[in-house]
């Protein structure tokens, strides 16, 4: 999963950036909305509680989160069109690509997504064509440097994490979905400060690419992830860390 968790990183590192020009709070704000609607009370819907722990990561302030819970939360109002739909397709070199998508208008995103796709050498698939390839996990990558492997180790199980890995530079940790929240939280409560922290698709298999199919790869990945109506971007493609260093 390394080359998945490389690209978070490098997103991580242009958060600052994103959160400026207000496309990181407009995701999350989306994601937090959604979440809602199964229920306003974080201790109940661990997806609403994954959502305002990254939103405070990303120092939103909390009458935004608020506002989020409560348009989701309520009946109708200003979210009550915004549908959550998976587009699936094939990047450079056959990589398989998931997104998953908030949209108010369904054909305006698809023609958008279906036109980056074609510009950058892919093609948008159909339902089920990528998306068996994918598990969902939650996902925290915390830097080597500095970190206690052993104590990471055993805050990570105590807390319900199902593998730690050792992924050159990083530690991996994931864990079912369900129970991200709290392996976040004892993760950080014990003063470990993760790189990156989300639920990801981590893909089976993967693909390796060099040479021009690796930058156009990740320009198309940029490309779909700055889309205002994608929320994230998963794929399975191997690309040396160098390559995507230079093009973060």
């Amino acid at each position: 999963m390394s080359g998945h968790s490389k690209w978070s990183t490098i997103k991580h590192k242009k958060g600052a950036a994103d959160a400026k020009r207000g496309k990181l709070f407009s995701k999350l704000i989306k994601e937090i909305t959604i979440a809602a609607r199964s229920g306003a009370d974080p201790d109940g819907n661990s997806r609403l509680r994954a959502g305002i722990l990254a939103a405070r990561a990303a120092n939103m302030p909390k009458d935004t989160i608020d506002r989020a819970v409560k348009k989701g939360s309520g009946a109708g109002g200003e979210g009550a069109n915004l549908e959550e739909v998976t587009y699936e397709g094939y990047g450079p070199g056959g990589v398989a690509v998931l997104l998953e998508v908030v949209t108010d208008n369904k054909k305006r995103t698809v023609a958008d997504i279906r036109h980056l796709f074609s510009k950058y050498n892919g093609n948008l698939g159909e339902n089920g064509c990528v998306s068996w390839m994918f598990t969902k996990k939650g996902l925290i990558a915390v830097q080597k440097e500095g970190t206690d492997e052993d104590q990471l180790m055993e805050v990570a199980l105590e807390a319900g994490a199902e593998d730690v890995s050792d992924e050159e530079d990083r530690f991996e940790v994931t864990c079912d979905p369900a129970v991200f929240p709290d392996l976040r939280e004892a993760i950080e409560g014990a003063g470990i400060q993760p790189l990156t922290a989300e639920i990801s698709m981590i893909p089976s298999t993967t693909v390796e690419l060099q040479g021009k199919a690796a930058e156009t790869m990740l320009k198309l990945m940029e490309l779909l992830d700055d889309h205002e109506d994608v929320q994230n971007v998963f794929a399975n493609f191997d690309i040396d860390p160098s390559v995507m260093e230079a093009a973060g």
